[in-house]
């Protein structure tokens, strides 16, 4: 199974640039780029699916929250026939550890917020950890936020736009490495524009937006939004 490593380094001020340049020359599968437009996690990742090769790809952050583990997991799902998949820490079967209080309780909160204004099933959209077919990250273009709100935005698109989307549980640590760059007090007006924004194509674009292919039962795996 042929497979890539994509890695963007978003300005960092480390030496994670010089300890992945190193690694890409020893190891085949890992390509590793710098994010070209202005620093932002948003901007990176919109860079590496520009710089994807494959037909699918998994999201994910490089600072151990994740476990790299359900990465195979994604991939069963995907090759059931699903277009999407999302991760959820907070159904059976997912767990978090060290997650500060009041993150948490602003998380749930904004997650419920989400499940209901939209009414889907998923409970934790605003996670970043997630599996996409190249066709829905093709079919979700243009890829506006700049930041962590590209969290939102791709997954809600992908939903509203009709592509298929299933959930599994996963597991989530705190950062075992560096600092994070979320900022809530910066990041409120953002998540709220591009909520706004896709929630205003769900109910008033009259499906332009849609994908034109409705795939079969078969093909959706027998889990659709």
């Amino acid at each position: 199974m042929l497979h890539e490593i994509v890695v963007i380094d978003d300005a960092s001020s480390d030496a994670t640039w010089t300890k992945v340049s190193d690694l890409s020359t020893t190891i085949p599968e890992l390509r590793a780029f710098k994010n070209p437009s202005r620093p932002g996690f948003g901007t990176a990742i919109i860079h590496g699916l520009e710089m994807m090769k494959g037909d699918a790809v998994v999201i994910m952050m490089a600072d151990e929250s994740d476990d790299c583990r359900d990465v195979v997991r994604y991939w069963e799902k995907l090759n059931e026939g699903h277009e999407c998949v999302f991760g959820s820490r907070f159904i059976k079967g997912g767990s978090v550890s060290e997650y500060p209080p009041m993150k948490l309780f602003l998380n749930r909160l904004a997650n419920l917020f989400l499940k209901v204004v939209f009414n889907i099933r998923l409970n934790d959209t605003t996670n970043a950890f997630k599996a996409y077919r190249r066709n829905v990250i093709d079919g979700c273009r243009p890829l506006i936020s700049p930041h962590f709100n590209l969290t939102v935005e791709l997954p809600l698109k992908a939903i509203v736009r009709g592509y298929s989307w299933t959930i599994i549980p996963i597991s989530w640590r705190s950062r075992r490495h560096g600092v994070t760059k979320l900022r809530l007090k910066e990041m409120g007006s953002r998540y709220f524009f591009i909520v706004a924004y896709v929630w205003l194509e769900k109910y008033f674009s009259r499906g332009d937006y849609r994908r034109r292919y409705v795939p079969s039962d078969i093909d959706r795996g027998g889990n659709t939004a």
